[in-house]
Parts: structure tokens; C-alpha cells; sequence
């Protein structure tokens, strides 16, 4: 029997695309090479066998495409300006906010916890509380229903 519930998506394998999502948006951060190339490094990495690819490319994309819109989104609920934010926590809460904005198939409590998780992972010794409160907000501006019903 498999451990894939019956939706067809494997939450390991996402949590796996997610981290690897991360390191690709800090590679692209950090070096400015086109999305395209920081995907192909990436993709012919071992743990990417294991890794929901699909995922990883969709997060990777969207927040190169997606990026202007995101970072004017995050910016009233950040405390500094965005290129201000530690590399790993801004790539952290830009996948996030993509999540929040494009993938409305992901519950925001998903997206909050896994970017939290990623933060606690690879980020600053605080850097999860950041992102959690700066996610947390805009889950609450951008998916005001289904934050209201999780808060009831």
C-alpha cells in the first residue's frame, strides 16, 4: 500500500520540492542567473528523484515571474525593506506568498507551516517567528475566508 493519500499528492514529496525550491530561489537571489539555468542545476540532483519536480518548477517559476507582485504584497507587513530581509528568509516568504496567491489548492495553514518549517530549517535562529508572522498576515488579507473559518 502506498503512503501517497488518495488526493494523489505526496506530502513528503512536496515538503522535499519546497526545500529544494528554497535553495533554488536563494541561487537565484544571490547570483541573478536566469531561472531557467538555476532549475537545470538543480533538476539533475539526487534528492530531486524523490522530490515532487513538478512542484518544485511551479514555485521556482512562479515567484521568478511572479516576484514584483510578491515582494509589493509582503512589503507593509515587513519591518524593512525586502532586500533588507535575510536571503533565505526573503526567498522563504516570497515561495510562501506565491503559495498564498497562485496555489489556492494548498490550505494557507500548509503553506505557513512548511514555510515555517523551511525558515527553522535553513534560515537565522529567529527567522521562522518572521516568517510566520509576516505569512500569517498576509493569509489573513489574501485568503480572508479560509482564515476566518480556520480562526472560528
Amino acid at each position: 500500500m502506498s503512503d501517497v493519500p488518495k488526493t494523489g499528492i505526496d506530502p513528503a514529496a512536496r515538503s522535499r520540492a519546497r526545500r529544494r525550491a528554497l535553495q533554488a530561489v536563494y541561487a537565484w537571489q544571490m547570483s541573478g542567473n536566469p531561472i531557467a539555468r538555476v532549475i537545470d542545476e538543480f533538476r539533475h540532483e539526487q534528492d530531486m528523484e524523490i522530490a515532487d519536480v513538478e512542484y518544485f518548477e511551479d514555485l521556482v517559476r512562479g515567484v521568478d515571474a511572479h516576484c514584483a507582485e510578491l515582494d509589493a504584497a509582503l512589503a507593509p507587513h515587513l519591518d524593512r525593506e525586502i532586500d533588507r530581509v535575510d536571503p533565505i528568509e526573503r526567498a522563504t516568504l516570497r515561495i510562501g506568498a506565491y503559495e498564498l496567491r497562485h496555489r489556492i489548492d494548498v490550505p494557507y495553514r500548509v503553506v505557513i507551516n512548511e514555510a515555517v518549517e523551511v525558515a527553522k530549517r535553513f534560515g537565522t535562529d529567529y527567522g521562522h517567528t518572521y516568517v510566520n508572522g509576516v505569512l500569517d498576515k498576509l493569509a489573513a488579507e489574501w485568503r480572508t475566508a479560509e482564515f476566518e473559518a480556520g480562526r472560528a
